[in-house]
């Protein structure tokens, strides 16, 4: 049985190997990179399991149950990830695109699910596999939301225009509430087997979602009052780590939503209390620190994502699923966009090729990988996992690697950022 330190060194240890190889010759955005390399090696140990010359797919698959990606990225990695990507969101921004900010994280995410729902549902009588509609929902409640893990990863490497960038951002930041409110309520209704009324949806997405942000204003205002009365940057690095850990594990134990707490707590550090509260040497000594965080942790989790595939139970009828449910996914994302951007276009123009980006810039990651194996076992649990695996595999390699593309043809920008030197 693989410890839990042995299973983060050989994680860590993968992460680093592959981010080598990437930087020396690859030179491709990092989340794609890492998990590019992470599923073919994923690949490899299968099939050399399968032609019984090592028996290594038992080993990988302890590793990866020692790592627990649920447990890790819900419930530790996530709140970092998100306060790390917030801080560098600029709030006057946010402020100017706060209609479709707001829109795409509400109204698309909750349309999207239904969408994807249905299709889902015609798609599995089509090929032949039982799975009721129930599980349809779940699955697009957690296949919905756009990761802000993938998104944040990939958006950076790619310019597009400003109002674009802070749509895609924005969005992916916010929605995670209510896909997550979505996925607990009809998690909740297959494990009681009954239904549940608007009324305690209504009530679940106010205790999660407002009082998640309510939570992270106040945690992160209170932190903000701290760094204001002194200047010394081990102390305020220390400060900011204890509001993402400690507020996190606080959110939480009180039953809101602790994502949304803290891009709530992160974009008050990042705005207020990097203008206010910080001298220079603190700002450099923050943004370096989490970027770190911010990078390393990316690196495990798409690592962890890439291996996962050792896991996964696939017959023929399985991926003939997995292959319709892509472009089920893609259109139940251009057409919920479509929606929710046709109601303020009077008066807030989009920018050209705004839902064309939206729609192949709507990556999925972690997150809805994690979501799904926090599903119910049994034989539907198998197939919610195939699916969400195929749709995040092809989200981050084919949709990450040709938004630069999509967005020069239909936005007129999209250049490629490389950090690589030669």
């Amino acid at each position: 049985m693989v410890s839990p330190f042995e299973a983060l060194a050989v994680v860590l240890t993968a992460a680093a190997t592959f981010a080598y190889v990437n930087h020396r010759w690859i030179r491709q955005p990092a989340s794609i990179a890492l998990m590019a390399m992470a599923l073919g090696s994923s690949l490899v140990l299968v099939a050399v399991d399968r032609l019984g010359w090592l028996q290594l797919k038992g080993a990988a698959t302890s590793l990866l149950e020692r790592v627990n990606i649920n447990d890790t990225l819900l419930h530790g990695m996530l709140g970092a990830l998100l306060f790390a990507g917030s801080l560098h969101i600029n709030l006057h921004e946010l402020r100017q695109q706060r209609l479709a900010v707001s829109a795409l994280a509400l109204l698309a995410t909750a349309l999207s699910t239904f969408f994807v729902a249905g299709l889902s549902y015609g798609i599995m009588a089509m090929v032949g596999l039982r799975l009721p509609f129930v599980y349809c929902l779940l699955f697009g409640a957690l296949i919905s939301p756009t990761d802000p893990i993938a998104v944040l990863g990939i958006i950076k490497e790619v310019r597009v225009p400003k109002s674009m960038e802070t749509q895609i951002a924005g969005e992916s930041l916010f929605n995670d509430g209510v896909g997550v409110v979505i996925f607990v309520t009809v998690l909740g209704t297959i494990s009681r087997g009954g239904s549940v009324g608007a009324g305690e949806v209504l009530g679940l997405f106010v205790r999660e979602a407002v009082g998640g942000i309510l939570f992270g204003l106040a945690t992160g205002y209170a932190t903000y009052r701290l760094l204001c009365s002194i200047d010394h940057y081990q102390t305020e690095l220390l400060l900011t780590l204890a509001l993402v850990v400690g507020g996190y594990a606080l959110a939480e134990r009180l039953h809101i939503s602790g994502p949304l707490a803290a891009v709530s707590a992160g974009l008050l550090i990042g705005n207020q209390g990097r203008s206010r509260a910080m001298s220079d040497v603190t700002r450099d000594h923050l943004d370096k620190f989490w970027s770190l965080i911010d990078e390393i942790l990316n690196a495990v989790l798409f690592v962890v994502v890439g291996l996962e595939v050792v896991r996964l139970t696939v017959t023929s009828r399985i991926v003939l699923a997995c292959l319709l449910v892509i472009p089920a996914v893609l259109f139940a994302r251009f057409t919920s966009v479509a929606l929710s951007l046709a109601g303020f276009s009077r008066t807030a123009r989009p920018a050209k090729g705004t839902l064309a980006v939206l729609t192949w810039g709507g990556l999925r990651g972690g997150i809805s990988v994690a979501l799904a194996l926090s599903a119910p076992s049994g034989p539907e649990h198998d197939v919610l996992v195939a699916m969400t695996y195929a749709v995040v595999v092809f989200s981050i390699l084919v949709q990450g690697l040709t938004l630069g593309a999509v967005a020069r043809r239909f936005a007129g920008g999209g250049e490629v950022r490389t950090s690589a030197n030669p």
